[in-house]
């Protein structure tokens, strides 16, 4: 799905070229950075009326992270740097080395499933990133990551993740009322991203507006909560 805003700022539909899928992916999660947990968690609270449960570490990106389920495998995730953590030999994941103390806490980037994520085609992990094993806790998964920590298109493409076959992590998370029922990319190159959306499998699962050349890209999420349907991003 996709739109083009117009002099008037009304979205009109565009045309991209569509690929077929070389991959079946599905929207996995959401992710909004933080310079810390607390200013991401009040975000969440302020607009989605709900407090995020606790996640984990990530040892080898030295962050920490919240966890809020959103369906029986998706989900919303607050990451920050996590200062207890030695500083990586790396540039962090998710652009968080670019934060500074007073940055405001930002819907930035999402993450696709996959069920092999070995087989992505080489030219698509040029631009989402080399794959590499993670971990939290107990919990071990396969991603995408650029070496240099940026967001891939500006945050408009996800990263890869191939979990584990058992049980989805999201179906052991604590449920607040909270489901996610639409997503949005904004961006001035929307048929470069919208070809690489097909390619994934992703086309249909996403809207896809453009932007004025030079515009930064953004991302909107809908959320249903106890409280009513409310906008995250954008």
């Amino acid at each position: 799905m996709a739109g083009r805003a117009d002099a008037s700022g009304e979205n009109r539909p565009i045309r991209f070229a569509k690929e077929a899928p070389v991959q079946r992916c599905r929207i996995d999660h959401i992710t909004i950075t933080a310079p810390t947990l607390e200013r991401g968690a009040e975000f969440v609270a302020r607009t989605l009326g709900v407090r995020m449960p606790a996640g984990g570490e990530h040892p080898r990106m030295g962050t920490h992270n919240l966890l809020l389920r959103l369906g029986a495998d998706v989900f919303l995730e607050v990451i920050a740097v996590n200062p207890a953590a030695p500083r990586p030999p790396r540039p962090r994941w998710f652009g968080l080395d670019e934060l500074r103390d007073d940055s405001a806490p930002r819907l930035v980037t999402w993450v696709a499933r996959t069920d092999d994520i070995r087989s992505t085609p080489p030219d698509l992990l040029e631009t989402l990133g080399r794959i590499e094993t993670m971990t939290r806790g107990e919990l071990q998964w396969q991603i995408t990551i650029p070496a240099d920590g940026a967001l891939p298109l500006g945050g408009a493409a996800p990263a890869l993740i191939e979990w584990p076959s058992s049980v989805h992590p999201a179906s052991r998370m604590q449920a607040r009322g909270c489901s996610l029922v639409g997503f949005e990319i904004f961006h001035p190159e929307p048929e470069r991203v919208g070809a690489l959306l097909s390619r994934l499998g992703l086309a249909d699962d996403v809207r896809l507006t453009a932007l004025r050349p030079g515009e930064a890209p953004r991302l909107r999420a809908f959320i249903d909560t106890p409280a009513g349907v409310r906008s995250l991003g954008a």
